[in-house]
């Protein structure tokens, strides 16, 4: 008579050791996606800071409800590299040129929003979708005589 309880607590902690291990694993598997951007490069609040330091970023020009679905971004000046920070509602990228083709070296989504989805290039063009409680922001990047030059479309 006494087995069969000692027998119901060892199994309900194998399986609260089964579950607890399982837990952990599946945290730590996502948990290297939520920490690393989509290139695989974590970048600090340092890092961002420098390259925004590098350019200066004039504010964003939001889309009015007179203007068209797809308007460019103001941006800072590029430097001879290239280089250019590109801001949105939804967040801010910098973007480096080498002739046509375009690569994102950063992305930070604006308060409220998060990144859906980025495609960094290098390409014709780059890719950010920003989405948070404000909508989503869709961003592409592409080079124009060897600058970047952004345009964006904002959905409620």
């Amino acid at each position: 008579m006494l087995h069969r309880p000692v027998l119901a607590v060892v199994g309900w902690l194998a399986a609260a050791v089964a579950a607890t291990l399982t837990g952990l694993v599946a945290v730590q598997v996502i948990g290297d996606g939520i920490a690393v951007s989509a290139g695989g490069e974590v970048v600090t609040p340092q890092q961002v800071a420098r390259q925004l330091a590098s350019a200066t970023a004039s504010p964003p020009a939001g889309p009015s409800p007179s203007s068209p679905a797809v308007t460019p971004t103001a941006g800072a000046s590029s430097t001879a590299a290239a280089t250019k920070v590109l801001s949105t509602p939804g967040g801010s990228v910098v973007a480096k040129c080498q002739g046509t083709t375009v690569r994102l070296v950063s992305w930070a989504p604006a308060p409220g929003f998060g990144v859906k989805r980025a495609d960094r290039g290098p390409d014709e063009y780059a890719d950010v979708t920003f989405e948070g409680s404000a909508g989503k922001v869709e961003l592409r990047v592409r080079c124009v005589n060897g600058r970047p030059t952004a345009s964006w479309k904002q959905d409620d």
